[in-house]
């Protein structure tokens, strides 16, 4: 067993390790930190594959930002779990069954990639500009209108969920610019004539 195999093994069993403890803490911040340990050890599994590109966009991508985001959300919103994992354990066989389903069909599809290869068997072309440069021409050249179709689904998804959100609602404060742009003077101020001065009240005897 050379070291890249034992680094793979050492980083596969922090991934599961990291997975398992992210549906079964009981805090949420810690669950969202074994999900940063997660997503690390997946970006290492993919630098022992020589996937460069992948493993910066895991580390960049999901745990500079996506992670951030979520533990900003989850320390903000105080959200008691107790309530939502009430009844975990009764349904852990089913769901560790549909986890294992999942996880053999991915690996069944998957097996091909993960055969060893050598760099010799790659085309002097890949050899020559390396794996973040193949990727892209990939990508924009054979998978250029699915690409597009991706990007037209995160934006109609991005557009959707901020229509499903943004509803009225009594306690929020907003401003409407029409009515803003609408206002006169006659609707926001009003002249009102007072006299200068106010007479004393004339002293009837009653104060001591």
């Amino acid at each position: 067993m050379n070291t890249i195999t034992s680094l793979f093994y050492v980083f596969s069993a922090l991934l599961l390790f990291g997975a398992f403890r992210v549906v079964t803490a009981r805090s949420t911040v810690h669950a969202a930190l074994f999900l940063v340990l997660s997503f690390f050890s997946a970006s290492c599994i993919w630098m022992l594959l020589q996937a460069e590109f992948l493993a910066i966009t895991l580390v960049l991508v999901y745990v500079g930002a996506v992670m951030v985001l979520f533990l900003f959300v989850v320390m903000m919103l105080d959200i008691n779990t107790d309530a939502i994992r009430a009844g975990f354990w009764r349904h852990f066989p089913l769901a560790g069954m549909v986890g294992a389903l999942i996880a053999l069909e991915m690996a069944l599809v998957l097996m091909r990639g993960f055969q060893p290869r050598q760099v010799a068997d790659l085309p002097a072309r890949a050899q020559q500009l390396g794996n973040t440069k193949m990727l892209g021409i990939e990508i924009y050249t054979a998978y250029l209108y699915p690409l597009q179709i991706a990007a037209v689904l995160l934006l109609v998804a991005i557009v959707a969920a901020i229509a499903l959100t943004l509803r009225a609602r009594k306690d929020s404060r907003h401003q409407d610019v029409g009515l803003q742009v609408r206002a006169k003077k006659a609707d926001r101020l009003r002249i009102v004539k007072m006299p200068p001065v106010i007479e004393r009240p004339a002293d009837d005897g009653s104060a001591v």
